[in-house]
C-alpha cells in the first residue's frame, strides 16, 4: 500500500465524498444495505489492511473497560498498571484512548495484540454498520485514515449517481 498516493488521493477526493456521504443523509436507496454490501465485497479484493495498517498510525481507538481488562491479562498486567503506561483520558469525551502515535501495539503492519485488541479496532473501517446512513460522519471522518473507507464511499458515489435518481 502506497500511502503516501494515498493520501494525496484522500486529499483531493475528500470534499467531494463527504458531500456525498452529506447527501446520503437525506436520500437513502431503498436496497441501501444490499448495494453496500456489494461494493463493500469489492473493495476487499483491492484494499489489504495488513499492507496498510494506516489506521494504527494516525488515529486511535477507544478502549472499553472490557478492553482494557482483556487486553491487559493478555499482556500479564493488572488494569490499572496498563491504563497508567498506556491510556489517557480524552478530554471533551471521557474516552479512554492510546498516549502514543502510531499505536504502541503495531509492529510493522501487524498488530501485536491482534486477538485481543479493542472492539473498536475489530470493528474498523465500521462498513457493516447498520443502518449504513447513520454512521455517515464515521466515513466522512475516515475518508483520510482507511483506504478500504475512501474506496467504498468512490465506488457507492458512482454506483448511485449512475443507477438511482439523484
Amino acid at each position: 500500500m502506497d500511502l503516501k498516493k494515498f493520501r494525496i488521493t484522500a486529499a483531493r477526493k475528500q470534499k467531494s465524498l463527504a458531500a456525498f456521504l452529506t447527501k446520503l443523509d437525506d436520500i437513502v436507496p431503498d436496497d441501501m444495505p444490499e448495494l453496500v454490501a456489494k461494493v463493500d465485497a469489492t473493495v476487499w479484493k483491492d484494499v489489504n489492511c495488513m499492507e496498510c495498517a494506516n489506521c494504527c498510525k494516525t488515529m486511535t481507538p477507544t478502549f472499553t473497560k472490557a478492553d482494557v481488562k482483556r487486553i491487559s491479562a493478555h499482556l500479564d498486567m493488572k488494569p490499572k498498571e496498563f491504563m497508567d503506561k498506556w491510556l489517557v483520558k480524552e478530554e471533551g469525551s471521557g474516552d479512554w484512548i492510546n498516549t502514543t502515535q502510531p499505536c504502541q501495539f503495531l509492529a510493522g503492519n501487524i498488530c501485536s495484540i491482534y486477538e485481543v485488541r479493542p472492539a473498536d479496532c475489530a470493528e474498523f473501517p465500521h462498513h457493516n454498520k447498520k443502518p449504513f446512513d447513520l454512521y455517515n460522519d464515521t466515513f466522512t471522518n475516515n475518508l483520510i485514515h482507511c483506504p478500504a473507507t475512501l474506496t467504498l464511499v468512490d465506488r457507492l458515489k458512482k454506483v448511485v449517481e449512475k443507477e438511482y435518481v439523484w
